[in-house]
């Protein structure tokens, strides 16, 4: 496994700083095409069909609910917020930017994680950033919890949207980008905005996606 280093290098050579189409107002290291960062990462980890470099991209159900949290910066202002499977930290540096009080970057992977602190430094603001499995452990007290883009497998989904219900009971306000993925559970969730939110082809089936915020259902 190559050392934070590595990946800070890695990541430096082969993205370049853009802002997101939907949130011009952060920047982000990323890459032009995924077909060549994708090779290069598995070229660099010694292994092959590796997931994609999520950390590389602005994907639309993150852009989506930046640009919602830097709009209604009164939802997380002053509070403790998760950013859950935050790849390149885009969520977790909208939550900051728009004045949370602390903000917890999570990702399982390595290269997100080392992206983040990239990003955060780019954007000159200070993030906490973990690569723990959250989904492992009970959730801890967070005031806000947000979720980009991450219902695209089913066990995958499964999990989060179990953990998020008991984070949920907790007290916790939960809010989730998604440009219609699959394995959404939209039984639980309530409406809140839709985005049209330019992406590129190279990893969607279009160019732009209608990508919507939803809040988890309060307990009744």
């Amino acid at each position: 496994m190559l050392k934070l280093i590595d990946h800070l290098e890695f990541i430096r050579q082969n993205t370049s700083l853009l802002a997101p189409p939907l949130v011009p107002e952060v920047t982000l290291h990323l890459a032009h095409e995924a077909v060549p960062i994708w090779q290069k990462t598995e070229e660099e980890l010694g292994e092959i069909g590796l997931p994609p470099p999520f950390w590389a991209f602005a994907w639309a159900g993150g852009q989506a609910l930046a640009r919602y949290v830097l709009d209604h910066p009164e939802l997380v202002a002053g509070k403790r917020v998760l950013d859950l499977a935050t790849g390149s930290g885009l969520v977790a540096i909208a939550a900051k930017k728009a004045g949370a009080k602390e903000v917890l970057a999570a990702d399982i992977d390595l290269f997100a994680c080392a992206a983040t602190r990239l990003n955060a430094r780019a954007n000159d603001i200070t993030l906490e950033i973990m690569d723990d499995d959250l989904l492992r452990n009970k959730p801890q007290s967070f005031d806000v919890i947000l979720v980009g883009d991450l219902f695209y497998e089913k066990d995958l989904a499964a999990r989060v949207h179990a953990w998020l219900d008991q984070a949920r009971e907790q007290g916790a306000l939960v809010l989730i980008g998604d440009p219609g993925r699959s394995y959404l559970r939209k039984s639980t969730l309530v409406h809140v905005v839709d985005y049209n939110v330019p992406v590129t082809r190279e990893l969607e089936d279009s160019e732009i996606k209608r990508t919507a915020v939803w809040r988890l259902r309060n307990v009744v």
